[in-house]
């Protein structure tokens, strides 16, 4: 069980799961609902740590935000917490701590897709950095969403209060300091305004 608790996830690197079908792997997931399970692109399992208690309520203070202002644009799109995973264009399954969903990207999806993991890459990606989270692997994940068309990641690295935001189009990522201000959700999420101080 320590393995759970290092600083990256715990790899399944059993031949077999490397070899499952989206519908095994789902049914995988389904069988170990207590589980925070994962796929990246060379389809090995990731088995990561339960969230701490901290990184909960920070969570749900990031996702009442994001509610509140999806509740004043519904037909803008979908938001998603970090519950639901998404197949990405790579092949990887990812949950992103909080998510959105173009009203476009959401619609292209039939109903049997949009029940399982969504074959789409989210066009809004937040990840939340607790203590023991690996910042290389975090960044790589973001970067991977970047790669497969998400349009404005954040990688929030709550305890020492860093934001690294992440834009189409653009090869590297800004790095903000200091949880004294606001993120703006820009011309994905037009209004949409994060106030950091309550994450801390």
């Amino acid at each position: 069980m320590n393995a759970l608790f290092a600083d990256e996830p715990l790899i399944l690197d059993d031949p077999y799961m490397s070899r499952m079908s989206e519908a095994e792997f789902f049914d995988f997931c389904q069988q170990h609902r207590q589980w925070r399970i994962e796929r990246n692109a060379q389809h090995e399992i990731l088995i990561m740590a339960p969230t701490f208690t901290i990184t909960g309520r920070r969570n749900a203070r990031l996702l009442a935000q994001l509610g509140a202002w999806w509740n004043e644009h519904p037909e803008a799109g979908e938001i998603f917490n970090s519950n639901a995973g998404f197949t990405l264009p790579n092949g990887a399954v990812r949950a992103p701590d909080a998510s959105w969903v173009s009203a476009a990207q959401w619609a292209a999806l039939t109903p049997e897709q949009q029940e399982k993991f969504a074959a789409v890459c989210p066009d809004f990606v937040v990840e939340l950095r607790s203590k023991t989270d690996s910042l290389k692997v975090l960044v790589a994940k973001m970067e991977e969403h970047r790669q497969c068309g998400a349009l404005l990641g954040w990688l929030l690295s709550c305890d020492d209060e860093k934001a690294y935001i992440f834009r189409a189009g653009q090869e590297s990522y800004e790095t903000v300091e200091g949880f004294e201000r606001e993120l703006s959700g820009e011309a994905v999420l037009p209004g949409f305004r994060l106030d950091l101080r309550k994450l801390r």
